[in-house]
């Protein structure tokens, strides 16, 4: 049997990129999977099809940096599939490269709005029903750039230094319901994002990464995926308010 057999995830940020690449990974241990993205789903939606036929999927537009949209996707979920047992706070706020005294207010704002407030809105949204099924995983995407710095993206790195916090203050909160709360860091990742941004992530920068890594190649969006596949399921009942960071071995941490 699939590991998630019977199990009910959402994903956000899911419509694209690391998230739609999450649902899938998701959906072929047979989970349910909502999407919560602020863009549509239908094309993640589709593409997991073509690979699972017989995925039960949803999907679910949401700006999760508004309150009653993250408690009207959860109930959306729970009425849909009948309850909520793994969410991923994937989504993340909008970037610009930029060195930290010419970021704006707007840019910090937009960046702590989806990233922080976002992942903290749709854990809220979610605790209740997990408590009431003593039973729950909630995974936050953070970045190994928490753990060495980066310049340029001041912005980021705060925001998802605060989810690894927030994910061991939450831990304590909810461990004793039987929900586990834990962190992935990736590393520079060849998402579709990434590669769109040349300008930014182009060759040189790419090599210096692969070159700072124990593990001499690329990262790329499988990377990422049995670690959070771990996370969701059964093996790592017993594993909460951790860090796991998946980066070739970059950062020892």
């Amino acid at each position: 049997m699939a590991r998630l057999e019977g199990r009910v995830a959402i994903v956000t940020g899911a419509a694209q990129g690391l998230g739609a690449g999450f649902a899938k990974s998701l959906a072929g241990e047979g989970a349910a999977v909502v999407i919560a993205d602020i863009d549509d789903g239908g094309a993640a939606i589709a593409d997991i099809l073509a690979a699972h036929p017989d995925a039960r999927l949803l999907d679910v537009p949401t700006d999760v940096s508004d309150e009653a949209a993250c408690q009207a996707l959860v109930a959306k979920t729970e009425g849909h599939f009948g309850g909520l047992d793994i969410l991923v706070n994937n989504a993340k706020g909008r970037f610009r490269y930029a060195p930290f005294e010419d970021l704006s207010v707007q840019d910090w704002d937009a960046m702590f709005r989806v990233t922080v407030r976002g992942s903290f809105l749709c854990a809220k949204a979610a605790a209740p029903g997990m408590r009431a099924r003593s039973y729950g995983k909630i995974i936050n995407l953070a970045s190994g750039t928490v753990f060495k710095g980066a310049p340029g993206m001041l912005h980021y790195v705060t925001a998802k230094g605060a989810l690894v916090a927030m994910s061991r203050s939450m831990s304590r909160e909810l461990g004793p319901d039987g929900i586990c709360v834990n962190t992935v860091a990736p590393g520079l990742t060849l998402s579709e994002n990434i590669l769109a941004n040349q300008e930014i992530y182009g060759d040189a920068v790419q090599d210096a990464m692969i070159q700072s890594r124990a593990l001499k190649r690329a990262e790329v969006p499988d990377d990422l995926v049995g670690a959070v596949l771990f996370l969701a399921s059964p093996d790592s009942d017993f594993m909460t308010g951790q860090c796991m960071v998946v980066d070739g071995g970059s950062v020892n941490h």
